[in-house]
């Protein structure tokens, strides 16, 4: 019974799709403005097999933009975990961080192309950076909310039972804020893939990637291959999520 819920979620997806071919094949959705289903399908089996450009396939393109993605928000992880923490729990560093991080936040990924061609040249690096902008702050702030939100009897009670700095943060700030933080990272994974397309329009030297190739697609006029991608980013997109609530729901077992 679980399995035929589960599979009646992408019954409103499958409709979509039905009435659009019917519209496009009826000729009231004009193909060279919006291509019909099918043909979106002929372009993505050409991206599968012959490559954007020609040789350059869809799976090299998919491992290229993942590699960017995962480094840049494995970076913003590494970066903006401990910055958090330390933010939550003292108020001081809190106040003194707040301004500066909520004047860079709002800059959109886009502005910072041209300072990341010209800090980090074209290529995979300007890429990661890029990435990491979009991924850095959603797990700042996640991480901010998640330690506020701890009950302070809790923190005060480790203290009078003698619990160190490194003890505090391991065994209660981050268990504690660790909700928080895991929701962070699936918004900064999703932002991730949402900047992609701007953070590739840096230039990769190895020819590989998603944005890349859409770039390529929307060169050559082949709107069915620029939306074949756009798709490919979503699945690929919505299957990360998938594996961070899974992971997620095995971590937060107490919950």
């Amino acid at each position: 019974m679980l399995r035929i819920y589960r599979s009646l979620r992408y019954l409103p997806v499958f409709g979509v799709i039905v009435i659009w071919q019917i519209l496009s094949s009826s000729g009231i959705i004009p193909g060279n403005r919006l291509p019909s289903p099918v043909t979106i399908l002929h372009g993505f089996t050409e991206l599968a097999s012959e490559g954007l450009p020609p040789g350059y396939t869809l799976t090299g393109h998919c491992l290229g933009s993942l590699k960017r993605v995962l480094s840049g928000a494995a970076i913003a992880l590494v970066t903006a975990l401990p910055l958090g923490m330390m933010m939550g729990y003292w108020a001081r560093a809190r106040d003194f961080l707040t301004p500066f991080v909520e004047m860079i936040r709002p800059i959109p990924p886009l502005a910072w192309v041209p300072i990341a061609i010209l800090w980090f040249g074209i290529g995979d690096k300007s890429a990661s950076f890029i990435i990491f902008l979009g991924a850095f702050f959603p797990i700042l702030l996640n991480t901010i909310g998640g330690v506020l939100s701890i009950n302070k009897r809790f923190i005060e009670s480790s203290i009078i039972l003698g619990a160190k700095k490194g003890a505090l943060f391991m065994k209660v700030l981050m268990p504690g804020a660790m909700p928080s933080i895991i929701t962070g990272i699936r918004i900064a994974l999703g932002i991730g893939w949402m900047t992609l397309v701007a953070a590739e329009f840096t230039g990769v030297k190895s020819g590989y990637g998603l944005g890349y190739m859409i770039m390529t697609a929307r060169d050559i006029q082949r709107p069915d291959q620029i939306i074949a991608g756009m798709a490919v980013i979503g699945v690929i997109g919505y299957t990360m999520d998938l594996v961070i609530r899974k992971i997620e729901d095995r971590i937060l077992r107490w919950r």
